[in-house]
């Protein structure tokens, strides 16, 4: 039997995940009608919330005022994003990997590892095509350019780029 949440996910899912971007013509319903059905279903969001279409993520979901979700993208896990945050399109959150310790049986084999939070801090511009790794957090401030593929910790007010993401400044 179908729970409230699941309704909510489906509904999501069929109908307002493929609803006008927010900043077409009629977006504003498109923006409100993501933004209000996700609410039924993750765990936590916030106000003013910016999910655009064909966005994948799950009930794991923590996403704080005026954030938003570029459009293609994916969040995996658990993942809890700050208030303030901005994300370009076609970004990908992954909260774990597969197994691959074993030599003596193939990787398909070994299943997943644990499952690894990914935390995102308020005030955070996250670019086009950013890869993020599981357990990775990002500070406040933060500016991962676009196609930044991200392994580590990303310090506040720094500013990432590239793959492996290194810092290239500071913004204070």
């Amino acid at each position: 039997m179908l729970n409230n949440k699941k309704i909510y996910f489906y509904l999501y899912i069929l109908i307002a995940n493929r609803l006008p971007n927010s900043q077409s013509a009629f977006g504003g319903f498109g923006k409100k009608a993501r933004a209000f059905l996700a609410s039924h279903f993750i765990e936590e969001c916030g106000k003013n919330v910016n999910i655009e279409p064909n966005c994948y993520f799950n009930k794991y979901l923590r996403i704080g005022d005026n954030s938003g979700i570029g459009q293609y993208s994916q969040i995996n896990g658990k993942v809890t994003i700050g208030k303030n945050v901005m994300m370009g399109p076609h970004c990908i959150i992954y909260t774990r990997n597969h197994k691959t310790e074993r030599t003596d049986i193939p990787m398909i084999e070994q299943g997943f590892a644990e499952y690894k939070p990914v935390i995102i801090s308020n005030d955070v511009w996250i670019g086009g095509r950013v890869i993020i790794l599981p357990g990775i957090s990002v500070g406040e401030g933060a500016i991962v350019a676009a196609g930044a593929v991200v392994t580590k910790d990303v310090p506040s007010y720094s500013i990432v780029a590239g793959n492996p993401a290194v810092i290239k400044k500071y913004r204070k």
